[in-house]
C-alpha cells in the first residue's frame, strides 16, 4: 500500500520502479485536458498521489466524519458498558446468569444478520443519511459488557465494600471506583471498538446513500474507483495510507496499556 502510493500510473500497472518507484515526473492527463501545458503538468508521483488524495474527494471531511461516529459510539459504548459490566460482575440479583447468558449468546450474532431489520427501523424513522444511523446501532456493545465484566471480577470485593461503608451509592461506585481502575480494559476495548468503526465499510455504505458530506474513511476510498476509464491506484492507496496512519499511532502509543487490558480481564 505504501509502495504503490509513491508510484506513477506507468509504474503501478507495470509493477516497476521498486518500492519507491523512481520518482520521475510524468504528465498529468487530466491536467492537460483541463488546459494545462505540458510543461506545468509534469507531476511527482508522490507528490500528485497525496495532493490528489485531498483535492480530489474532501478527505478531511471524510476524517472528520470518522472521528464523530467512531469517538460518539465508544463513548456510549463506554457509559452503557460499565454499569451493566458492573452489576454482572459485582451485584446480586435474580437471573443475573440468564441475563449474561443472554449477553454471551449475543455475541455470536453476526451483525450481517441483523443489518435489514435494522435499516428498516431506521428508514421508518427517516433516520438514514444521517450521522444518527451511523452511530444509534452500535452503541449498545456485548462484547464491551463482557470485557467490561471479565476485568471488574478481578477487583477486590474489599474494595467496593468500602466504597458502600462510606456512604457512596452503586452508580457512585461505578464511576469513582470501578472507572479509574478499569483504565487498561477500557483501552483495550478502545481499539477494539475504534478500529472496528473506522474501517466499517459494510453499514455506512448501507445507510449513507444520498449525502456525500457524510462519508466515512472508507467509504472515501470510493471516490478514486473508476469505472470505464479505470481506477485511480496511486490516489486510492495514498488515501489508504492515510486512513490506517492515525490507527497504527494510537496503537503503537497504547500498546502497553492494551496489552495489560488483555491479560487483566482474562485473570481468574
Amino acid at each position: 500500500m505504501i509502495s504503490y502510493s509513491l508510484k506513477a500510473p506507468a509504474e503501478l500497472m507495470q509493477n516497476t520502479g521498486g518500492f519507491f518507484g523512481t520518482q520521475e515526473p510524468f504528465l498529468d492527463a487530466r491536467c492537460v485536458l483541463l488546459g494545462g501545458t505540458e510543461a506545468a503538468c509534469m507531476v511527482n508521483p508522490t507528490v500528485y498521489n497525496y495532493t490528489s488524495a485531498f483535492h480530489e474527494a474532501p478527505l478531511l471531511r471524510y476524517l472528520l466524519n470518522g472521528v464523530i461516529v467512531t469517538v460518539s459510539i465508544f463513548v456510549i459504548q463506554v457509559i452503557v458498558a460499565l454499569p451493566c459490566a458492573y452489576a454482572l460482575a459485582k451485584l446480586r440479583f435474580w437471573g443475573r446468569d440468564a441475563v449474561f447468558g443472554l449477553v454471551l449468546f449475543c455475541l455470536l450474532i453476526p451483525v450481517h444478520a441483523i443489518a435489514l431489520p435494522l435499516y428498516i427501523l431506521l428508514a421508518q424513522l427517516g433516520l438514514t443519511n444521517s450521522y444518527a444511523a451511523l452511530i444509534i446501532p452500535w452503541t449498545i456493545s456485548v462484547f464491551g459488557i463482557f470485557l467490561m465484566r471479565q476485568f471488574f471480577m478481578t477487583v477486590p470485593d474489599d474494595l467496593i465494600d468500602a466504597a458502600r461503608m462510606d456512604g457512596m451509592s452503586e452508580y457512585s461506585i461505578v464511576w469513582n471506583v470501578m472507572l479509574p481502575t478499569a483504565i487498561p480494559a477500557l483501552l483495550a476495548f478502545a481499539i477494539f471498538s475504534i478500529v472496528a468503526h473506522w474501517n466499517d465499510y459494510f453499514w455506512p455504505r448501507i445507510v449513507i446513500t444520498g449525502d456525500r458530506s457524510l462519508f466515512t474513511p472508507p467509504l472515501g476510498l470510493r471516490e478514486f474507483r473508476g469505472d470505464a476509464d479505470g481506477s485511480n491506484f496511486g490516489p486510492m492507496m495514498a488515501t489508504a495510507v492515510i486512513i490506517v496512519t492515525p490507527l497504527i499511532v494510537a496503537f503503537l502509543l497504547m500498546q502497553r496499556r492494551f496489552i495489560e487490558g488483555i491479560t487483566l480481564t482474562g485473570m481468574k
